[in-house]
C-alpha cells in the first residue's frame, strides 16, 4: 500500500535535559521523512542549561519552535506544544530518546496501513555507565517492568498503549488531548480514552527507540516511586488493572508484614512460637531477595559479578519503589506527586 505521507509535528516536553536535548532534536531533524516537519519544544523551568540549548537549536533551524511550560508538568507541556503545532500527524518525543532515522517514515506508513489512531515501537533502554547498563537490562526484561509490549514483545498487534506515540491529530482533538492532572502515566490514560472512543492503538516490534535511563540509584528510585504512584492513581480512577501490575505492591505488602511481625515478636506482642503464619511471614525477605538474586544472575544478562550485583540492586529498587508508589496512589491518590528525578540532582 502506497500513501502520500503528510506533514508531521514533533512535540518534546523538557525539564533539566541539557545533556540530552541536542541529541534528541538532531535525531528528529535527521529523519529521512519526505514531507514537511516541525519541532515544538515545551520548556519547563530548568535549573541547568536546557533553555539555552533549546534557544540555540531554534536559532539554528526555523523548524524548531519553543513554548514556555512554567508548570513543569509533562501533560501541560505536551498540550501546549500540540496546540502550537500545525500538522495532521503528531509525534511525541522524549528528550532521553534517540530516534532511528527511518522512525517517522515507517511508523506514519504503518499508521495508515493499520488504520490506527496511535502507533509505537520498542523502547530499547541503552546505558553508558555500568549502573545505567544494569537499569537498561532490567527495563528490557519482563522481570523489571512487567513485560509490556513496548519493552520487547515480538508480535505486532493491538495494544493498550504505545511508547511515545505517533498520533492522528483529529483523534487527539476528539478525545481532548492529554489529561493535565496526570503528571505521570498520562500516556496510559490518554490511550485508554482513545480505545474507549473506538479507535485502535497499534504496536510494532520492527521499530526501536533508544532510551537513556536514570543514571543513579536515587534518581531511579524517585522515578519509579512517582511512576508507581500515578499508575496506582490511574487504577483508582479507572477501577481496573492488568494483574501483572499487582505483583510489585504484593511484594511490598509481604515484606512489610514480615517486618511488622518481627517487631511485634521482639516486643512480645506476637506469639514467638512456630505457628505456620509466623514462619511464613519470616520467609518473605529471604524468599524475595533469593528469588531476585537468581533472576539477576541468570536472566538479565551481564558478564561480570559486578554486572550481576548491579542487576540485583536495580531490580530491587524498581520493584520496591514502584510497588510502594502503587500502594500510595491506589489507596490515597496521587495528589501533587511529581517525578523529582529530573527536578533536583541525586
Amino acid at each position: 500500500m502506497s500513501v502520500d505521507l503528510p506533514p508531521v509535528s514533533y512535540v518534546i516536553p523538557v525539564l533539566n535535559e541539557a545533556a540530552h536535548l541536542a541529541e534528541a532534536v538532531a535525531s528528529v531533524l535527521g529523519q529521512d521523512y519526505p514531507a514537511e516537519q516541525e519541532v515544538v519544544i515545551a520548556l519547563g523551568s530548568s535549573t541547568d542549561d536546557t533553555s539555552a540549548v533549546a534557544a540555540r537549536l531554534a536559532a539554528a533551524d526555523p523548524r524548531v519552535k519553543l513554548v514556555d511550560n512554567p508548570s513543569n508538568d509533562v501533560p501541560i507541556g505536551l498540550n501546549k506544544a500540540i496546540r502550537l503545532s500545525r500538522h495532521p500527524i503528531v509525534v511525541r518525543v522524549d528528550a532521553h530518546a534517540v530516534l532511528p532515522n527511518d522512525y517517522t517514515r515507517r511508523l506514519v506508513t504503518m499508521l495508515y496501513e493499520t488504520g490506527a489512531a496511535n502507533i509505537g515501537g520498542v523502547m530499547r533502554a541503552v546505558g553508558n555507565t555500568p549502573f545505567q547498563q544494569a537499569v537498561a537490562r532490567v527495563y528490557n526484561s519482563p522481570w523489571g517492568l512487567g513485560g509490556g509490549q513496548f519493552h520487547g514483545a515480538r508480535e505486532a498487534g493491538p495494544s493498550e498503549t504505545a511508547y511515545l506515540g505517533v498520533f492522528r491529530r483529529e483523534v487527539l482533538d476528539e478525545v481532548g488531548l492529554y489529561d493535565e492532572t496526570m503528571r505521570r502515566a498520562q500516556d496510559w490514560e490518554l490511550n485508554s480514552r482513545i480505545i474507549a472512543a473506538g479507535h485502535l492503538i497499534w504496536f510494532t516490534p520492527d521499530v526501536e527507540v533508544e532510551y537513556r535511563p536514570r543514571a543513579t540509584p536515587a534518581k531511579l528510585a524517585r522515578q519509579m516511586l512517582a511512576t508507581g504512584v500515578w499508575r496506582g492513581h490511574l487504577v483508582r480512577k479507572q477501577g481496573r488493572t492488568p494483574l501483572k501490575y499487582l505483583a510489585p505492591p504484593a511484594v511490598v505488602l509481604a515484606l512489610a508484614v514480615s517486618v511488622v511481625t518481627a517487631v511485634l515478636q521482639v516486643f512480645g506482642v506476637a506469639r514467638s512460637g512456630p505457628s505456620g503464619l509466623l514462619r511464613l511471614s519470616h520467609l518473605a525477605w529471604p524468599g524475595y531477595l533469593g528469588g531476585a538474586a537468581v533472576v539477576a544472575s541468570t536472566s538479565l544478562g551481564g558478564r561480570t559479578l559486578t554486572d550481576k550485583a548491579l542487576n540485583l540492586v536495580v531490580l530491587v529498587i524498581v520493584h520496591l519503589s514502584w510497588g510502594l508508589g502503587f500502594i500510595r496512589g491506589w489507596t490515597s491518590g496521587a495528589e501533587s506527586v511529581v517525578d523529582t528525578s529530573r527536578v533536583r540532582p541525586a
